[in-house]
């Protein structure tokens, strides 16, 4: 007890506040937005591409091991497209698996066919619906419809006369290669009438065997071909228009020695 008549002094004690703990929480929702804008506009960049590099890229995510080989040039092929839009003959088909010297030696194949498809005569609306594009498997030459122009008689598997003057030219040129050969057909969406018996899975065998036919014709041995291939339109070229006439194509495949293995 204090004594009688002391005095007792309270001091006034200071209310230290303190902040709440906030954490990291502001620290994920950054990362996620972050994310989020680097998501979009890879979204962005992938809509301006072209259908060469938009096939890539989704071939890539159905296979990434095909692409192993491809890593110093790149994961994305490149392509040379056409015959007047595209690079002149000379330039490079770059990407793709397969040796310096074999990869060379496709790109002036595709070189010489073109030279050659230039100076034929009756031919000129089907030569700009010629491509040429390294892929993982090997350089694929295109045969693509557009509205208006066909390598066949409507709806049917009948070359006309100028497709086969043009799959006589590539056949001469297959044969100097001895590369495996595959030939595969596509067709767009459109479907016969229903419960016909003949579908799309039909044209585009049909298709791809009538190439195969003036190919082996023209030049090309035996056992150079490997498959014929007919797709119907599971592999839509265009698959956000599927009635796309550029989905109809027939497509030669020259597989590079390491695609072979």
């Amino acid at each position: 007890m204090a004594a009688t008549g002391s005095v007792v002094v309270v001091r006034n004690r200071r209310r230290r506040h303190r902040h709440a703990h906030h954490g990291g929480a502001w620290k994920v929702a950054y990362a996620d937005f972050v994310t989020a804008m680097m998501a979009f506009f890879m979204v962005m960049w992938l809509v301006g591409q072209n259908a060469a590099v938009k096939k890539a890229i989704a071939d890539y995510f159905r296979d990434p091991g095909a692409f192993e080989h491809a890593m110093s040039d790149g994961v994305l092929p490149g392509s040379v497209e056409g015959l007047t839009g595209g690079p002149a003959a000379g330039a490079p088909v770059l990407g793709g698996p397969g040796t310096a010297d074999d990869r060379k030696s496709l790109t002036e194949a595709a070189d010489r066919i073109r030279r050659q498809l230039v100076t034929l005569s009756g031919v000129s609306a089907l030569k700009d619906q010629i491509e040429f594009v390294m892929t993982p498997e090997g350089l694929r030459i295109e045969l693509v419809d557009r509205s208006g122009s066909s390598f066949f008689d409507s709806g049917s598997a009948v070359l006309r006369g100028e497709s086969i003057a043009i799959l006589t030219v590539i056949a001469t040129e297959l044969d100097t290669l001895r590369n495996d050969i595959v030939i595969e057909g596509h067709t767009d969406s459109r479907q016969y009438v229903a419960m016909a018996a003949y579908n799309n899975w039909d044209l585009s065998s049909d298709r791809a065997n009538a190439a195969r036919r003036v190919i082996l014709a023209n030049g090309l041995q035996h056992g150079q071909l490997k498959a014929v291939r007919g797709f119907a339109d599971t592999q839509l070229r265009f698959p956000d228009e599927p009635l796309d006439p550029r989905n109809r194509r027939v497509s030669i495949i020259i597989s590079t020695k390491d695609a072979k293995k």
